[in-house]
């Protein structure tokens, strides 16, 4: 938000340079982003009257100007369609200097000479755009300096402020701060109350009083909105960045600046019956007036008439009723709505009016009579009319509450790490109004404080040290380096990093992917038939109405994602938690997945375009848990997310550790996948194990290498012959791999012949044909009476 620092001082008078001022603001936790001029830098350009305007002999679209510059009189050839006697404006003298660097002399326009140039504000560096020549106050005297005039010599302070500090969008809460940052008073303006001149009102009838505790509304009737505000109000809204518009509007937004309270003008003529702040209806829509059309429903809080919506509440009005320079009745509203629902209309309209960003952090509950009364005041002068009685609505049992909050002496030493003396804590929590009183005394002395209206933001102990720690100064506290104790770490034997597990993914191509924790309920029910996952309260939106149960529906969301981008080739992976329902609460499972699609390799010269398959997720697997030495098997699944015939779950010790192959094809319709989408899904604590690692001797005696064929029934997994085959040669066997399937001619058509190769070796001893010959005898044997097997 951006202020003047002009208007600062006038509030709170403080001896410090502007680089000084933007310090303290920020060493309190009010960042400042940045300054900046209001003007550019120029010369010898002062405040002037037209005092005569005369058509340009030679050129239809010119006319010539008599100026009185306070010294003389001057000829000005002026463009500008507002230039008109009487008017003041700025006139930049013969030899004057512009921003941006132009000198202006005598020049002949059209066969006259003009002795000098009417500016426009865009010219003066004051706007960035311009319609025509500055319109000044004509109380202003002529010749004068135009910075003097208008207080150019100004600085616009940028402030960041964090969401909790609501209470400084305003040129009165920043004073607030920085008369307490330099113990100085506050000089707030006399607000008096304004008389009615009429009895005119507008009913006001709160419906949603938990939405709007407040609602106070006031008829002025007779207004001249074709006036225009004063010059001062004028630029100082231009430069907090608002622009000026007509006189009801811009004296609710200079409010808005001055107070932090927002305000609504409507035009009364366009009300009917009376105002009713209810919530929406399902069907009912509104034009606003930025011109978007809005459909409402019954979780919207609407400001209505008896013909229906007349405005958002604390977000934004409708085109309806807006005030325009014909406006004669205007109807002032001044509300407190609930920070909960001004942000939920706020954030489902795509809305962040001045507004409703004050709204949604909170505004002081107790402003709106003291800026209805200003208002009024600033509107009456400008525009005249003659205002009626303020009608309020209020429900004081929906108000907040003053949050009462003990400080422990004790508590503050420990967390800020020094003493801060007791007359210092106690002057700062008076100056920040949060009136304390105090008992007991040394380290057990505790102050007990009552927050202000304005600061609703205090709730707990800590937050009371963060205002005694900001404003005593966080560079008054002495700097020590933290003397803790370092123990040893225990050894990770038996455990990964997941840093290193996340590395050997990325070495295969893999990119990581974080995806959000809650989901959508037919998504989970797509990827967990029939699972009841954990709702969530308060869903940001229906699509994220539940926790994830796998992370596969993340991973492949982030596919289709990818792909709608033209990806042709992706790797992704996540490790994350997941969320399961258990009899005894909620589990929280840590789970590595991935998803494969497209080609194996990148293309290139020496690649083919071959895509992923099952064995290429199979391999990737293996490598995961290969990482910390663990052995595993895999086994046939029957998982309604995989294809039926392209699943696998990892047995880790006989436990299933996961998952993988490839998704079923009626998932993959659904989710409008193209063919041969692969994922895993792996559990944490199993893929992250380790265990020791034997070491042995490498036998010195030569190998010999068997290749068998055997036939089998299909329906023979190929993990029993690895099986037996390694429970009946042990030691002896030093490799074992399959290397061929074969299916056709010359076998049965339910039965399928594996090719496998064993390599054998003794530690010790060279082995005899003879030898090798009766192990496999022995072998051929059990693998026929356990599984059927025969050698082809």
């Amino acid at each position: 938000m951006k202020y003047s620092e002009q208007w600062l001082r006038e509030w709170v008078p403080v001896a410090v340079s502007t680089q000084e001022l933007c310090d303290q603001l920020t060493n309190a936790g009010l960042e400042v982003e940045g300054t900046a001029g209001v003007a550019g830098e120029f010369s010898e350009v002062v405040v002037a009257k037209i005092t005569a305007v005369e058509p340009h002999p030679n050129a239809s679209r010119l006319s010539l100007c008599r100026v009185d510059d306070g010294v003389g009189s001057a000829t000005v050839v002026c463009g500008a369609p507002n230039a008109s006697v009487g008017l003041v404006s700025a006139f930049a003298r013969v030899g004057a200097v512009l921003p941006d660097g132009t000198v202006i002399g005598r020049s002949e326009l059209r066969g006259v000479v003009s002795e000098g140039m009417l500016l426009s504000a865009l010219e003066l560096g004051l706007d960035s755009a311009a319609d025509g020549i500055l319109e000044l106050d004509a109380e202003l005297e002529c010749g004068t300096d135009l910075r003097v005039a208008l207080g150019l010599d100004d600085v616009v302070i940028d402030i960041d402020l964090t969401p909790n500090r609501g209470d400084a969008l305003s040129i009165r809460g920043l004073a607030r701060e920085i008369g307490v940052l330099n113990r100085l008073p506050v000089r707030v303006p006399r607000i008096d109350a304004v008389r009615a001149d009429t009895d005119t009102e507008f009913r006001v009838e709160v419906a949603n009083t938990a939405g709007c505790p407040r609602y106070l509304g006031r008829v002025i009737e007779g207004v001249d909105l074709s006036r225009p505000a004063p010059w001062w109000i004028r630029e100082r809204l231009r430069r907090s960045g608002l622009r000026p518009i007509d006189a009801a509007v811009d004296v609710t937004n200079y409010v808005l600046l001055e107070l932090g309270q927002p305000m609504h003008a409507f035009d009364l003529d366009q009300l009917s019956g009376g105002i009713v702040v209810r919530n929406g209806r399902r069907g009912e829509s509104m034009t606003l007036l930025d011109g978007h059309h809005v459909e409402v429903d019954e979780t919207v809080l609407l400001i209505t008439d008896h013909n229906g919506p007349v405005a958002l509440a604390g977000v934004m009005g409708g085109e309806r009723s807006g005030v325009g320079t014909a406006t004669c009745n205007v109807f002032l509203e001044c509300a407190y709505f609930s920070p909960q629902t001004t942000a939920a209309t706020s954030r489902r309209f795509g809305i962040n009016s001045d507004a409703a960003y004050r709204y949604a952090r909170g505004v002081d509950h107790q402003l709106q009579a003291t800026a209805m009364e200003r208002a009024t005041r600033l509107l009456v002068d400008i525009a005249g009319g003659r205002p009626g009685p303020v009608v309020e609505a209020v429900s004081e049992k929906d108000l907040p509450r003053a949050n009462r909050v003990a400080l422990r002496k004790s508590r503050l030493d420990h967390l800020v790490g020094e003493e801060i003396p007791v007359e210092e804590v106690e002057r700062i929590l008076d100056s920040l109004e949060l009136s304390p009183s105090w008992a007991g005394d040394g380290d057990d002395l505790v102050w007990t404080t009552t927050s202000p209206s304005h600061r609703f933001d205090i709730a707990r102990e800590e937050d009371l040290v963060e205002e005694v720690l900001r404003i005593h100064g966080y560079d008054a506290i002495d700097t020590r380096v933290p003397i803790v104790p370092l123990p040893l770490g225990r050894a990770r034997v038996n455990e990964l990093l997941d840093t290193r597990l996340k590395d050997l993914l990325v070495d295969l191509g893999y990119a990581e992917a974080i995806t959000y924790s809650f989901i959508d309920p037919k998504v989970a029910d797509l990827f967990d038939p029939g699972g009841d996952p954990v709702s969530v309260v308060n869903p940001v939106s229906s699509e994220h109405a539940v926790m994830r149960t796998s992370l596969l529906p993340g991973l492949v969301t982030a596919l289709r994602t990818n792909l709608s981008r033209q990806a042709a080739r992706v790797r992704l992976f996540e490790t994350g938690q997941c969320f399961r329902k258990e009899a005894d609460g909620l589990a929280q499972l840590t789970l590595c997945g991935g998803v494969l699609f497209g080609p194996r390799e990148r293309e290139g010269w020496a690649h083919d375009r071959n895509r992923v398959d099952f064995f290429d997720v199979k391999g990737d697997v293996e490598r995961l848990f290969a990482l910390g030495g663990l052995d595993v098997a895999f086994a046939k699944a029957a998982d309604p997310v995989l294809h039926p015939g392209q699943a696998a779950v990892v047995l880790v010790d006989g436990e299933p550790a996961g998952r993988f192959g490839r998704l079923h094809p009626e998932v993959e319709t659904v989710l409008e996948l193209p063919g041969g989408v692969y994922v895993f899904e792996l559990e944490g604590d199993a893929v992250l194990a380790r265990r020791r690692r034997r070491h042995g001797f490498v036998s010195r005696q030569p190998s010999v290498r068997r290749d068998l064929a055997l036939v089998l029934d299909r329906a023979v997994p190929a993990a029993s012959i690895e099986s037996i085959v390694r429970s009946r040669l042990g030691e002896m066997l030093a490799e074992f791999t399959f290397f061929d399937v074969y299916a056709g001619e010359g076998i049965d058509s339910n039965e399928k012949s594996v090719a496998i190769g064993l390599t054998f070796q003794h530690g010790s001893r060279t082995l005899t044909d003879t030898e090798i010959a009766q192990h496999l005898d022995d072998m051929l044997l059990d693998l026929k009476s356990r599984l059927g097997v025969r050698l082809r």
